[in-house]
């Protein structure tokens, strides 16, 4: 107990001093307020697709390629958004914590408004290369799969998908290229640990979907009994 006054003592002081400051909008949070302040929280542009609200979902990218049971993701992607600016944070300014934020926001809307947490065995990130993994420190999508994990009370996993070829940046390819750039790099490595599961998949963003679409497509030839996916964001 007097640990944590003094812990609190100190944690109050440096905010004193080092205010932390809203990655949106640069005001300083409150006691209960974490990377994002509530104003900012409250603005941020969801889809809207667990509650059927939005006019297409990301079904439409693997329809005829892959079978998937949903495609969701909670906020709409847009270059020079506050989304991009969110996704920047956690991909390339070591704030992998937000990550974890961001999948417990969503998870208490996936939990109480369409109970996803009775239609998933596993979660599973998209992995990084082990050479990618190094450099950056951390893999962004398991960082988003463990705060997935804790409100909807399911496992998550990152012993399962490994990527097995160091591939360049999917960024400017179109959907050809994308899907050539890792329609062979990844692999199950706990095929046994999978079989007759539900798959919960996610990622950072969806665009064209050809990673999303890899990985399922080598989870399912493991016997998985389906997969979800999921995304912190999407295009429109």
């Amino acid at each position: 107990m007097i640990g944590k006054l003094i812990k609190r003592s100190f944690d109050d002081l440096l905010n004193l001093f080092y205010p932390n400051p809203c990655l949106l909008c640069d005001r300083v949070l409150q006691e209960q307020e974490e990377f994002v302040c509530t104003h900012c929280r409250l603005d941020l542009p969801e889809t809207g697709q667990h509650r059927g609200m939005a006019p297409t979902t990301g079904e439409n990218k693997f329809a005829g390629k892959v079978p998937v049971t949903f495609v969701y993701s909670y906020l709409y992607f847009a270059k020079g958004s506050r989304t991009q600016r969110l996704i920047h944070q956690l991909k390339y300014r070591n704030k992998k914590e937000l990550g974890s934020l961001l999948g417990r926001w969503y998870g208490h809307q996936l939990r109480t408004e369409c109970e996803l947490q009775h239609q998933i065995d596993l979660i599973v990130g998209v992995p990084l290369h082990p050479a990618r993994h190094r450099q950056r420190g951390y893999n962004q999508s398991d960082w988003f799969a463990r705060g997935l994990s804790e409100v909807l009370e399911i496992p998550w996993s990152d012993r399962v998908l490994a990527r097995n070829h160091f591939t360049v940046s999917q960024t400017g390819k179109d959907r050809l290229n994308r899907w050539r750039n890792v329609s062979s790099v990844f692999s199950v490595m706990q095929a046994d640990f999978i079989e007759n599961k539900r798959i919960l998949l996610v990622d950072d963003v969806l665009t064209t979907g050809a990673t999303l679409e890899a990985c399922t497509t080598a989870l399912l030839a493991s016997n998985c009994r389906s997969v979800g996916i999921i995304t912190i964001a999407a295009t429109r």
